[in-house]
């Protein structure tokens, strides 16, 4: 029995060949394997509208960053937004009905998953019984003992944002309610700004500190080298590039609704960046800071130091910034902070995630989350070293640099695309991939499942590249 129910899957999961050797698929074909897709991942795939990062081939497991049932949908990209995104770059570039209707749907399970204090968590939950724990404001605007906590971490109200204001303007901001929950969330986002142009890691309501002084970044007379399990979540937050996804929110509302708010709030963000310059000689950036602007723990894992990573996301903020305004005390920092970051290279020329403050010797943790010097046993779950792009922030500066103020800014224009052999090579493999349901499924794990069925997952990852691919060749194929 088992044996004759694998095989059925399997026979299910298998692609459907083409049949035509090498010449490219037609506009029709991938058309039809566009709608296939969306309709299984739509129907299939979702909870409630919304989507998580990965799911046994079977469906019958799902998961986040945690497992999650299958009324359950997750926030951080690659799932709800990121999908709700990859539907409406699609209609974009192919004008396809089916595509903008998957966009919507998936705005609406945003928009139920909102909270009373404009952004949203981790997930969203849409089994009766589980979101009566969430202040979910389209259920009620009185909090009382539910969960009402924002999160900017990972990118998760930023990208929701995101999503919501695309839609909101490619409908023309017809839809009343959609417009409503973008403006909402955006506006809750400039409450929760602190008044030194910082957000903190998570909100749930205004942030008021009229009696924390403005003050530059420096550096604490002593820097704990153990973990001390202090809550950080309202702290000066730019891991993960929360600081910055949050700044091109703002910048992105302000073109989307010309509101001045927005604006401002992006150059207080900006303007943030520069109190948070660390001085010499290490003219870089933590990942997080206090209210007296030292660094400071966040995780077991997240000791107080300088971020290669962040930093790297903090100078390519700043030039974006001087695109956008023209100042040059962003400039400044930029030029400030590269020769410190290139004497701070390892020999394998990449970056260490940890720079410890005032010796400047690279940072790791053992797998017990001991501070060490050594690299050579390092936890598995996170990046201690990254790569280094500051080769391209010189070369992006320089030429900024060069430029006169009348080009430093011009809207971006979307590109049509343009038919090559790579591109129709690159849509039959994802038509060849499909199987009888409409799933792309490919081989790989479950991380926080003990077993996957079958070693075989249906990832958003992959759903939002290969829905790409198909709506590149379909719009190539229009011209």
């Amino acid at each position: 029995m088992v044996c004759a129910l694998a095989a059925a899957i399997a026979i299910v999961a298998a692609p459907i060949p083409r049949g035509y050797g090498d010449e490219p698929p037609t506009r029709e074909e991938a058309v039809q394997a566009m709608h296939r897709a969306v309709a299984f991942f739509r129907d299939q795939a979702s909870a409630g509208g919304g989507y998580v990062f990965r799911l046994s081939d079977d469906l019958s497991l799902r998961e986040g960053e945690g497992k999650v049932g299958d009324s359950t949908a997750w926030i951080e990209p690659p799932a709800t937004p990121a999908v709700g995104l990859a539907y409406l770059n699609a209609y974009r570039l192919t004008n396809d009905p089916i595509l903008l209707d998957a966009a919507r749907k998936t705005a609406t399970a945003l928009i139920n998953g909102q909270l009373v204090s404009g952004g949203w968590g981790e997930q969203i939950e849409f089994a009766p019984r589980d979101r009566a724990r969430y202040a979910y404001r389209v259920d009620s605007m009185e909090v009382g003992k539910r969960r009402n906590t924002s999160t900017l971490d990972d990118n998760k109200t930023q990208s929701s944002l995101r999503f919501l204001m695309q839609l909101d303007s490619t409908l023309e901001f017809r839809d009343a309610k959609l417009h409503e929950a973008a403006r909402f969330g955006l506006d809750r986002v400039l409450t929760a700004q602190y008044r030194n142009g910082a957000w903190p890691q998570r909100f749930d309501g205004p942030n008021d500190q009229t009696e924390v002084p403005v003050v530059k970044a420096s550096f604490p007379e002593q820097s704990p080298k153990t973990f001390p399990k202090q809550k950080y979540d309202s702290f000066y937050t730019l891991n993960d590039n929360t600081h910055c996804d949050t700044i091109a929110t703002m910048l992105e509302a302000w073109d989307t609704y010309q509101d001045p708010r927005y604006k401002e709030a992006a150059i207080r963000g900006g303007d943030f960046l520069l109190l948070a310059q660390l001085p010499q000689p290490q003219p870089g950036w933590a990942q997080q800071y206090d209210y007296q602007m030292h660094p400071v723990w966040a995780r077991k894992f997240e000791p107080p130091s300088i971020s290669g990573g962040e930093s790297q996301g903090a100078m390519q903020m700043l030039l974006h910034l001087y695109r956008r305004t023209g100042d040059k005390r962003y400039l400044q920092a930029v030029r400030t902070a590269l020769p410190y970051f290139n004497r701070s290279l390892r020999e394998d020329g990449r970056l260490p995630r940890f720079l410890e403050l005032q010796t400047n010797r690279p940072l790791y943790l053992t797998r017990d989350y001991a501070v060490t010097y050594n690299d050579n046993d390092l936890p598995t779950h996170y990046s201690f070293v990254v790569k280094a792009r500051l080769d391209s922030i010189e070369k992006e500066l320089n030429r900024l640099e060069s430029l006169p103020p009348d080009q430093l800014w011009r809207p971006g224009k979307r590109k049509s695309p343009k038919m090559s052999d790579a591109l129709a090579k690159a849509a039959s493999q994802r038509i060849d991939s499909l199987d009888q349901r409409g799933a792309w499924v490919e081989k790989g794990k479950l991380k926080t499942h003990a077993q996957t069925p079958g070693g075989r997952i249906i990832s958003s990852a992959t759903f939002i590249k290969n829905l790409n691919v198909l709506a590149e060749y379909v719009a190539a194929a229009n011209r």
